[in-house]
């Protein structure tokens, strides 16, 4: 989903660590097992081969100085609390190590058939979704908000200390109401035909209708999907609180784009949000000075 790290330090690093994980764990890498890199190089996955067949094999890093163990622990704690109704990858066994100044998680997983709906976190063209899809993502949403937890996704500080800058003033960053959440969920991290949730390092608390949220700001680049998503989970997006969810996630995403990241999507996002507000937003380069 992300390139290779810029740094080719990091990149044998974490290639490095992958070869110990996989001699420590008893796999071997497949022949077509490519490289899946996460941001700045955090985490890197591939397919491998065991003896009850093909898996995933994640590795994560932290420095080992890093004191905000939420995004480092989300995948344990989501499969110990998720329920089983939520598809996702089977977690088949977990190895941690810690040498000199890093920490690494290598996680196996069983491997999924099913094919991820983007290759990009950003939607750029439209997915082939059967009704049987978008009626199992409800399920999930509708199974995870209820959850119990101490984990946060985005948090109350971070809101008022972020809209007012990304979105200008007059605005209201008080959440109103909170509910269990994905914390990531674009179509990159979501399967087809066959629905399969990726990727819960960052799930928590967030605001109600965060993840639909997420899904349909990510989708702005194809109209024709983020009218279908504002359509099918209008019941979470449709709301006050809904409105509310994709102001803060529009904030994040803003943030991001004043960082250098997914800049098509600024357009899209600031007329996104001064059609929730009915007011102008800043431009990304008052964002930046700012």
């Amino acid at each position: 989903m992300f390139p290779a790290p810029e740094d080719p330090a990091v990149a044998d690093r974490m290639r490095n660590a992958h070869r110990h994980a996989r001699a420590a764990m008893g796999v071997l890498l497949e022949a077509d097992g490519h490289e899946v890199w996460g941001w700045r190089g955090r985490t890197l996955s591939q397919r491998v081969s065991t003896p009850e067949g093909s898996a995933w094999l994640r590795l994560a890093c932290v420095s080992a100085d890093q004191t905000n163990m939420t995004f480092w622990n989300g995948t344990l704690e989501a499969d110990k609390i998720l329920p089983a109704s939520v598809p996702r990858p089977r977690l088949r066994t977990v190895y941690d190590w810690a040498p000199a100044s890093w920490r690494y998680r290598a996680e196996l997983y069983d491997h999924v058939t099913a094919q991820i709906a983007s290759a990009t976190a950003v939607l750029r063209s439209a997915p082939h979704l059967p009704s049987a899809w978008w009626e199992a993502l409800e399920v999930v949403l509708a199974d995870i908000a209820p959850i119990e937890t101490n984990r946060v996704t985005t948090g109350q500080a971070y809101l008022d200390s972020a809209m007012p800058r990304f979105l200008g003033t007059p605005i209201d960053s008080t959440v109103r109401s909170w509910a269990t959440a994905h914390g990531d969920l674009h179509f990159a991290n979501l399967c087809a035909p066959d629905l399969c949730v990726l990727d819960w390092e960052g799930w928590g608390l967030a605001p109600t209708g965060y993840d639909a949220a997420v899904l349909h700001c990510y989708s702005l680049l194809v109209p024709a999907v983020a009218a279908r998503i504002r359509d099918w989970l209008a019941h979470l997006l449709d709301t006050p609180d809904g409105r509310f969810a994709e102001l803060a996630v529009i904030t994040e995403l803003l943030q991001f784009n004043a960082s250098g990241g997914n800049l098509d999507l600024a357009g899209p996002l600031r007329d996104r949000a001064a059609h929730l507000l009915g007011r102008a937003i800043p431009h990304l380069d008052d964002q930046v000075a700012g």
